[in-house]
């Protein structure tokens, strides 16, 4: 018999609650319970992501560990966290007055260490970092838009081809302006965005004559937005088996922090 759950500073407010229930669409009436409550198994994998612990080291007082990691991966595999994010992403800039769509994103990516637990990897030469790498979309307000990871060794242009091809349709079309670094430079990627895109691309590098640390136009947002995931110590290291997983826990990461900044929409559909 499963005991109730303390509270602890990672799980969902009764708010964020509503606006996941909103989303996902709970199950209610004739049919066979859910044998485990939902909301605990959510606060469970927040708990892993946020704490940055193993899976067979989560508190007691939530659900087995088997049964959420279960459904984490599950939702890695199947989509369920990309769809999410992308829902959660869309409220919150309705709720600021924006379109739900932008006209504007900056990418970049982000290498990080792997461990043991192997899979897909490799060397960033760059950065002297063996490991993989995080292709990271936002829009101009610093919600996550996509992401991709794969191993460290891949170019930063070929990463950002996986991101925009996973980009919902109607996101994709909005897209007007794409700001970028010196490593997206090069005439045969500019060709594809704008062939493939259909968004101009600036790149946005800090000027020669500056030494030291200089805030960039543009391009700080993602960053900023690279400094909210890292509060999530799950993203310290690359920890998992699978690409999909390390995707998962970015889109969770992209989650949580937009659950803060939004209220439940009483109005939107019951599902993703």
């Amino acid at each position: 018999m499963e005991q109730e759950a303390v509270s602890y500073p990672s799980d969902l407010t009764d708010d964020q609650w509503i606006v996941l229930t909103l989303l996902i669409g709970i199950k209610t009436g004739a049919g066979r319970p859910l044998k485990h409550d939902l909301r605990q198994i959510v606060n469970a994998i927040l708990y892993v992501i946020r704490c940055g612990i193993q899976w067979r080291s989560m508190p007691h007082d939530f659900p087995k560990w088997s049964t959420v990691y279960y459904h984490f991966r599950k939702w890695s595999v199947d989509g369920t966290w990309q769809k999410l994010n992308t829902s959660v992403r869309r409220q919150e800039r309705r709720e600021h007055g924006r379109n739900v769509e932008p006209s504007g994103a900056i990418i970049d990516s982000q290498s990080a260490k792997t461990t043991e637990a192997g899979g897909e990897r490799g060397c960033d030469v760059h950065k002297q970092i063996n490991g993989r790498k995080r292709h990271t979309l936002v829009d101009t307000h610093g919600n996550l838009l996509d992401v991709v990871v794969n191993a460290a060794d891949h170019q930063d242009r070929d990463g950002a081809k996986l991101v925009f091809a996973k980009l919902p349709a109607e996101t994709l079309a909005s897209l007007q302006k794409v700001w970028a670094d010196g490593h997206y430079r090069g005439t045969e990627f500019l060709d594809w965005m704008q062939t493939k895109v259909a968004a101009s691309l600036e790149i946005a590098n800090r000027s020669a004559n500056v030494k030291g640390f200089v805030v960039v136009p543009v391009r700080w947002i993602v960053e900023r937005s690279l400094a909210w995931f890292g509060r999530f110590r799950r993203l310290s290291k690359d920890y998992e088996h699978c690409t999909k997983s390390s995707e998962g826990v970015i889109y969770i990461a992209s989650i949580a922090t937009m659950l803060k900044r939004i209220k439940p929409d009483l109005s939107l559909p019951k599902r993703l």
